[in-house]
């Protein structure tokens, strides 16, 4: 007989460990009426029509029709409705256990002169705005490590890399007013101030370097972090420049390789976590051991922080019942009729996620695939909620206002200041998200037997029988600290993340 595995004792459905064919006996008294994918749901009892689902212990839809006991559950016969949830501040919250200092993790970082901590070092190039993006990547593709002869990098292996940071926002963007400048401005200075950035050569348009000068003030690069300013159309083209922007990038190189590692305290380190490509599995093995890694680096004073507001949609009130205060948890309200009122306005409704590919995990509705997403924030309290691209400075768990798409919100976690990025999948999203490393943390073993070169870690052992949450997490939290301390990701290997600085366009393009 096959099991099935359920999630809670209230649970109306359990998930499907392996594919079912119709008439397969998965548990006592209980046979498939018809087939049933790996991944996805099988109703546990009889269920009349417009009734809740119950999966986690939580609502996850109703159903659109009767649905007898066996049956496969997915979008045939459960949908997204609107229901009350009751926000209950702070009921959750419990002391917050923190390591002392001495018996605290440490990884091998880098100090800025600053005090800043860094776990990467590269030379950044910023655009003002478009009309360098060209340029400013073709500058960078100079400097990409590659096998066969030596590269221009190849003698300051200290230095990680060289990231353009383009964006096609517009030239005017970054200094006129409204709420997508503010995001822009935003998202531009927690980069300029990322301790992984070692230096940056600015990129303007014309000859106005004074321009360019007084934006790398309005970001806020200090003045330990060399500043190269360039204006593109005053060397006359765009070869004259690139070879212009390589050779001011080479003379800021030996001054970024004459870093050292030495070690640094784990309450220094802002882990980013993420999820894409989610599966049925996203909310019981990946998700759920990053969020126990999270609450380790926490007790070791450190910060994590989580976003994609669309993708908590449904499980917020169980994060208001951990908010720290009263404060904290009607910021995260706001942010959520915020996204309400946002997709309406464009015609739309916040079911329109999951995804195609999440749906062909097993995921049927938004509430299905929040409460799985949730799992990433832990068991810690809540301690602060920022909107995109805000520095994060609380430590603990921290929420991030951001769109679900990923590189999004990757971008406004980096920009926040986060410095490693874990990244779970289901469906095997590939991503890197330079200058963060980003670890890769699959959901499931055959994603990660098929995709090795890839994926960082196996959570998949988790629903194998082979390992319990705890433990994966504790696997993840030496992992992170291993990246922080130098050790390259997959993606670093393959040499992704230079085309993931994406910030976050809210407005409409005119």
């Amino acid at each position: 007989m096959t099991a099935l595995l359920i999630l809670h004792q209230d649970d109306d459905v359990a998930l499907a460990t392996e594919d079912l064919a119709a008439g397969t006996p998965v548990r006592a008294g209980l046979v498939t009426r018809d087939g049933v994918p790996r991944g996805h749901k099988v109703a546990l009892r009889d269920l009349p029509a417009e009734a809740q689902v119950r999966k986690y212990g939580q609502v996850i839809g109703f159903t659109t029709r009767p649905v007898a006991a066996g049956e496969h559950v997915h979008t045939h016969n459960l949908g997204f409705q609107m229901f009350d949830r009751e926000y209950e501040h702070g009921v959750a919250v419990r002391p917050q256990e923190t390591l002392p200092a001495a018996e605290r993790a440490t990884f091998d970082g880098i100090l800025r002169p600053d005090g800043r901590v860094a776990t990467r070092n590269h030379i950044g190039i910023l655009a003002t705005a478009d009309h360098s993006v060209a340029t400013a990547r073709r500058i960078a593709e100079r400097f990409r490590r590659q096998e066969g002869p030596p590269g221009p990098l190849d003698a300051y292996p200290a230095v990680d890399g060289v990231v353009a940071l383009p964006h096609g926002l517009g030239r005017g963007t970054a200094g006129a007013g409204g709420e997508e400048a503010a995001v822009l401005r935003r998202t531009l200075t927690g980069y300029a101030c990322h301790p992984n950035f070692a230096g940056f050569l600015v990129l303007g348009l014309g000859g106005e370097l004074d321009e360019v000068r007084s934006l790398a003030e309005e970001w806020g690069i200090g003045a330990d972090t060399p500043v190269v300013p360039m204006a593109v159309q005053a060397l006359g083209a765009t070869r004259a420049a690139v070879a212009e922007g390589v050779a001011r990038i080479t003379e800021l190189l030996p001054a970024a390789n004459a870093v050292r590692r030495r070690p640094v305290p784990a309450s220094e380190l802002i882990l980013a976590m993420e999820c894409g490509g989610s599966d049925g599995y996203s909310g019981i093995t990946a998700n759920p051991a990053l969020g126990a890694a999270a609450d380790l680096l926490i007790r070791h004073g450190g910060t994590a922080v989580f976003g994609e507001t669309p993708e908590i949609y449904g499980a917020e009130h169980l994060l208001v019942r951990r908010a720290v205060s009263r404060e904290v948890g009607e910021k995260l309200i706001r942010r959520i009729r915020w996204w309400e009122e946002y997709t309406a306005g464009h015609g739309g409704s916040m079911d329109n996620n999951p995804s195609p590919g999440n749906k062909a995990g097993g995921l049927t509705t938004i509430l299905e695939k929040s409460l799985g997403a949730a799992a990433k924030g832990g068991q810690s309290n809540l301690a602060d909620v920022v909107e995109y691209a805000e520095p994060v400075t609380a430590k603990g768990l921290v929420f991030m206002d951001t769109p679900g798409y990923d590189p999004v919100n990757a971008t406004g976690m980096v920009a926040g200041g986060a410095h490693v990025l874990c990244f779970t999948t289901g469906r095997g999203s590939v991503f890197g998200c330079k200058p963060t490393p980003s670890l890769k943390l699959a959901t499931n073993t055959p994603l990660y037997e098929r995709m090795t070169d890839d994926m960082d870690i196996n959570c998949g052992l988790i629903a194998d029988g082979e390992c319990d949450v705890a433990e994966m997490g504790r696997r993840i939290f030496d992992l992170i600290l291993d990246t922080a301390s130098g050790r390259r990701t997959r993606s670093e290997e393959l040499g992704f993340g230079d085309e993931e600085f994406v910030p976050w366009q809210l407005g409409a393009v005119v």
